[in-house]
């Protein structure tokens, strides 16, 4: 199966492409380069890979929690795609796409939103949480009571920082796939895409810093 995904949630604009469960090529370009270079990215991959566009069985897109305007450019345009050749399209969050592969049973995973803000999930055998908002409050919805020690990705420093302060002894990963629309790529072989590509929305974790006024 070749998939081919996109992401503008997690930094930058990353594009891939998985060829029967491995990536057959890859590229990333930090920055806001969405709008700019999207595209072309997408057009490179696909000859560096040497798959056709009607060779893509179905595209993948990483769904946020992250960048506001990377999120809604990246969705756009897969969506674009998935129309225009028929293929269907799977939704990847960010917390996937930052674990895939990492093997971690128990594992705090952070996604950057603004400098003091994240959307983080914690994830165990036991239970699945997420939380959007302030350091803080954040790390005070999700972790168990008591936890000594916590294996994190994607965690900046002010986060390893604020768990250090709670004397949680941190052993810190990065993703194991990156870019992160590799990751994507890779997952969506072995999920069932939702029957319409108007279920495929963007998650934005928090709410945006300002509040338009009310008239």
């Amino acid at each position: 199966m070749n998939v081919l995904a996109l992401d503008a949630a997690l930094g930058g604009f990353s594009t891939a492409i998985a060829r029967d469960g491995k990536i057959a090529a890859s590229s990333f370009e930090p920055g806001q380069v969405a709008l700019e270079r999207g595209l072309g990215l997408v057009d490179e991959v696909l000859s560096r890979a040497r798959v056709a566009p009607e060779h893509i069985e179905r595209l993948a897109v990483g769904i946020g929690p992250g960048s506001f305007t990377g999120l809604r450019i990246a969705i756009a345009y897969a969506k674009s795609l998935a129309a225009v050749w028929r293929r269907p399209l799977v939704p990847i969050d960010s917390f996937d796409m930052l674990e895939y592969d990492g093997n971690l049973a128990e594992v705090l995973t952070v996604v950057f939103g603004r400098p003091g803000v994240i959307s983080a999930r914690y994830r165990s055998p036991a239970m699945t949480r997420r939380a959007s908002g302030r350091i803080s409050d954040v790390l005070d919805a999700l972790l168990p009571s008591g936890r000594t020690s916590l294996a994190v990705v994607g965690a900046p420093k002010d986060v390893l920082d604020a768990l250090a302060e709670r004397a949680i002894i941190v052993r810190a990963f990065e993703p194991a796939v990156t870019p992160a629309a590799a990751a994507a790529a890779l997952a969506a072989g072995f999920r069932t895409p939702p029957k319409s590509l108007h279920e495929v929305r963007a998650d934005y974790g928090e709410l945006p810093a300002a509040t338009p006024p009310r008239f």
